[in-house]
């Protein structure tokens, strides 16, 4: 699974609410790709949770 975050980021913290190992809100969201596998169903929650809709599994 691949994940990656589109322009349009608010830094609103949902993401990184749901899963803060893989989602880290700075200026806008930093995704880390390391922590991904393992966390599939937390990512997949994040993406549709997002308020904005740029989070994207690939």
């Amino acid at each position: 699974m691949k994940v990656r975050i589109e322009d349009g980021c608010i830094a609103c913290g949902a993401c990184e609410s749901i899963c803060e190992d893989v989602f880290t809100v700075e200026d806008v969201v930093v995704v880390n790709e390391g922590s991904v596998s393992g966390n599939e169903e937390a990512v997949k929650e994040a993406a549709e949770a997002c308020p904005v809709s740029v989070i994207i599994i690939d």
